[in-house]
């Protein structure tokens, strides 16, 4: 990879000075990590298995946090560029286009600082969809859409939609790479570095399925599932629509309305941006007519007519200008705008998953209360004057309870050896609610101290983008009025230099 020929686009909002003092001395905690690593593995627990970080090159180092500032600081750099897409199997029916990718770093867990691949659309789908999962807690950046419009009509191997496609793959790499988890997953290194990506694919998948991603709130490995059913999917989702968090941590809701009022301003900078194209295309139809007008008046005034058609030019020069540049910066910009609302939805969505998590918290709470109740029930009624008297028999509360009872008393059942069973299975269920909302509690706080740390990224990045999305804008506004300038500056002379009898 030639210094000449690079034109890496990610940053790592630190100067220079900074990554090289952060990763000289953050270099002896991983040669010791490392170290460490290789004669002994971290335990997994379920809180690792809930976050994904047992899918990290090195689960020992975490994104270290400035106790400053309380902004996440990263391990090194890892800046990645999409270069030329390229047809493969151009003129048969397995055609798609491959994509190159060079990147470079000072990440210890690369085989290379300076790495060159190829991989297809697909590849990329399969790495942005394994890291959501992988590391739920992440906000993992979206990918474009697959134009299913453009996929049926053959349009996807146009050169124009592969240049736009370009660009969304860089924007989306960049987002992963410069993020401080993700940029050391596992998946990632063998996506960018691996030569057999095919195979790293397939493993991945096979662990998934039967590892970490079947493993319960308490941490408890249940072995390999099959595939969920639409109705249990549709029973899950209405059931959490109508289900709401009892106590809302005020930090988080701050979040959703900091997003909500960020959505809702870039929206209507939007419209107001496509507002102004048109007007700006009605105004380049403008100056077309005046130029034609200028230029039929041309023929009238024999006397002038150089310095007419000169004008009927620049303004037919200046129309061309206004209409290029206000098309290109307007596509580029909404289309940057459409990714940054993208990007926002997905941290939206983790912000649900934290509340899920708070969720299961509380209703596993509310359902270990319920069976403490039942089962001291049970225990008073071992006194003729016990508090459960009155409130149910041995099989409990309400007509079903009494029902039952009425059975077990035709039958013969002992009743109070049949209590105490029920209290022996209520004590061991008891002890496992308990195990359970303890598991629980720890991956709600470890989820939503990760998905505070998310925000900040977020938001970082987020900031970063929209100062290079607005910046590069006003750039092209500059350029655009200073050839307008230029042009008009040009015909002064010539209009000057008419010569008007008195």
């Amino acid at each position: 990879m030639n210094d000449d020929e690079d034109n890496f686009t990610s940053i790592t909002w630190e100067n220079a000075d900074d990554a090289k003092a952060a990763a000289a001395s953050s270099s002896g905690h991983q040669q010791s990590s490392s170290s460490a690593a290789s004669s002994s593995q971290p335990p997994t627990s379920g809180v690792d298995l809930v976050l994904g970080t047992q899918n990290l090159v090195d689960p020992y180092s975490r994104p270290r946090v400035d106790a400053d500032h309380g902004r996440p600081r990263w391990e090194g750099y890892l800046m990645v560029q999409v270069t030329e897409a390229r047809k493969e199997h151009e003129g048969t029916k397995e055609m798609f286009v491959s994509y190159g990718i060079r990147a470079e770093t000072n990440l210890k867990h690369f085989a290379r600082s300076r790495i060159a691949t190829r991989r297809r659309f697909q590849d990329f789908v399969f790495l942005r969809e394994n890291l959501a999962r992988d590391f739920p807690a992440c906000v993992v950046a979206p990918l474009p859409d697959k134009h299913r419009l453009e996929y049926l009509t053959g349009d996807r191997f146009k050169s124009e939609f592969i240049e736009r496609r370009v660009t969304d793959l860089q924007l989306f790499l960049e987002r992963v790479c410069r993020h401080p988890t993700l940029q050391r997953s596992q998946l990632l290194r063998s996506f960018l570095e691996s030569t057999e990506w095919h195979v790293e694919m397939h493993t991945h998948t096979s662990s998934a399925a039967s590892g970490s991603s079947n493993a319960t709130l308490t941490g408890v490995d249940e072995g390999p599932r099959g595939p969920q059913g639409i109705l249990d999917t549709l029973s899950d989702t209405f059931l959490n629509a109508f289900a709401k968090v009892r106590k809302p941590d005020e930090k988080f809701e701050v979040m959703k309305e900091r997003l909500d009022k960020f959505d809702e301003g870039l929206s209507g900078v939007e419209r107001v941006i496509s507002r102004g194209r048109v007007r700006w295309t009605d105004l380049a139809t403008d100056y077309e007519e005046l130029a034609n007008a200028i230029e039929g008046l041309g023929y009238l005034e024999s006397g002038i007519t150089d310095p007419l058609n000169r004008f009927a030019s620049s303004s037919n020069e200046w129309a061309r200008i206004t209409r290029s540049t206000t098309g290109r910066s307007t596509d580029e910009l909404q289309s940057h705008l459409h990714a940054i609302l993208a990007y926002s939805s997905a941290h939206r969505s983790v912000l649900k998953l934290r509340d899920q998590k708070q969720l299961d918290f509380e209703e596993l709470t509310d359902y270990l209360s319920s069976v403490v109740s039942e089962r001291d029930r049970l225990a008073s009624l071992s006194s003729p004057h016990g508090g459960g008297h009155g409130h149910g028999g041995v099989r409990g509360a309400g007509i079903t309870g009494f029902l039952k009872d009425k059975v077990d008393h035709f039958r013969g059942v002992d009743e109070e050896r049949t209590r105490v069973e029920r209290m022996q299975r209520l004590d061991g269920r008891i002890k496992e609610l308990q195990d359970a909302v303890t598991v629980s509690h720890d991956v709600s706080v470890a989820f939503s101290d990760e998905v505070a740390k998310e925000n900040k990224i977020f938001h970082m990045a987020k900031d970063q983008e929209m100062k290079e999305l607005l910046g590069s804008y006003a750039d092209g506004q500059v350029a655009m009025w200073k050839q307008g300038a230029d042009l008009w500056d040009a015909l002064i002379p010539k209009l000057e230099a008419i010569k008007v009898d008195v």
